[in-house]
This record gives structure tokens, sequence and C-alpha cells, in this order.
């Protein structure tokens, strides 16, 4: 006696198989948001941390010698966690990024099985970067707008950047005038050190960026316009 299913039995089983790899992913991503907003607010917690006890120093020694030292070292911790935390929200991009490409083939399974729902969805059946952008809402990669070119400084590694940027332009000044510059000569050093951090940082999440699409092999592309 076969024990084959028919037609109907194959595809319902198909479809319970695709339906539950779609749920493991949607649960996926959401550890991926929790463990991204837990780095953040340990980092948020560090900074706050030092900040306090640096006014508490501050009140004892009056901006002092030992001030400026206690300052730029506890500032370079914070500096140091901030930087890992940037690296590491970008690395949690790329996984959650892994986890849209893998909903969108998933899609495109769906659509192969029943091709008449393709009006009903408004995310992308395919597994390339111009997909996997489509299905983040935001524009394709071969003609950003606005939205996607400064897109960068409002997510989490955008705007913890210009935070650590900021610690690394604190620590300059403080360097600077612990060894006797002038106060426009730490402004000059605190502004060279924000941007030339903030600078490198932004350059590290282009190339994260940039390594999304040959890093994930294309599958099932976008049709050519």
């Amino acid at each position: 006696m076969s024990t084959e299913l028919p037609p109907a039995g194959r595809a319902s089983e198909k479809l319970q198989i695709l339906a539950t790899e779609h749920w493991s992913l949607l649960a996926t991503r959401a550890l991926t948001y929790q463990e991204s907003l837990g780095r953040v607010n340990m980092f948020l917690t560090i900074l706050s941390g030092a900040v306090i006890a640096l006014a508490l120093i501050a009140q004892a020694d009056r901006f002092g010698p030992t001030f400026i030292s206690i300052a730029i070292f506890m500032l370079g911790v914070v500096f140091f966690v901030g930087v890992a935390t940037v690296r590491r929200l970008l690395m949690l991009n790329f996984d959650d990024y892994k986890w849209v490409v893998g909903m969108n083939r998933l899609r495109h399974a769906y659509l192969e099985l029943h091709p008449e729902l393709e009006p009903n969805f408004i995310t992308s059946p395919y597994d390339d970067l111009p997909g996997a952008l489509q299905t983040l809402a935001l524009g394709p990669a071969s003609a950003p707008t606005l939205g996607t070119v400064f897109h960068g400084f409002v997510t989490l590694p955008g705007m913890l950047s210009v935070i650590v940027a900021s610690v690394g332009g604190a620590i300059a000044g403080l360097a600077a005038i612990g060894f006797g510059a002038p106060a426009y000569g730490a402004l000059l050093a605190g502004a060279l050190a924000f941007a030339a951090a903030l600078a490198l940082m932004a350059l590290s999440a282009r190339r994260s960026f940039r390594g999304y699409s040959p890093s994930v092999g294309v599958r099932f592309p976008s049709p050519k316009p």
C-alpha cells in the first residue's frame, strides 16, 4: 500500500514547514532586537555612572590635575565600551539582514505554491539587497533617497556613534588641557577627535553595509527594471 501523500497533502505539508520556519525566524529577529536594546542600555548605564562619578570628583578636586587624570581614564573605558557596542550593533544588524533574507526566500516559496496571493504582499519575495531593503521599507540600493542616505544617523549604531565620538572628543580636550593648551586649543582638539572618531565609525558601518549582499548567496534576484 502506497504511503505517498496526494498533491494537496504535499502542498499542505510544505506550507506547514515553511510557516514553522517563518515563525522561527520571527522569534530570532525578536531576540536580535532584545540584544541590541540591552547593549545600548548597558552602554548608557556605564556612561551615566561615569559622568556622575566625574561630577563628584570635580567637586572635590575643582577640575584640577587629579580630575583630568581620572576623567581621561574613565572616559577611555567608556569610549572602548562604546566602540565595542557600536561594532556589536553592526553585527546584530547583519544578523537581522540574514533573517530578512530568509523570510524573503520563504515568501518566494509561498508565491510559488500560490502565485495568486502576490497582490496581497507588500514585502519582497526576492533575497538580494534590493529585495531585503524593500522588506525593511527602505529605498532601493541602486538609487538611494534622502531617507536611505541619512538613515544610518537614526539607527541605534548611528546615534550611538555620535555619543561615542563625543566621548572621544572630550578625552582629546581633557588631554589638551592637561598638556597646558589654552581653551581654544582644547576645543580644537576635541572637535578634531570627534570628527575623526565619527568618520572612522561611519566608514566601518559603510563597509559593513556593503558586505551584506555578497556574504549571503542570492538565489532569487529581483527582476531587472
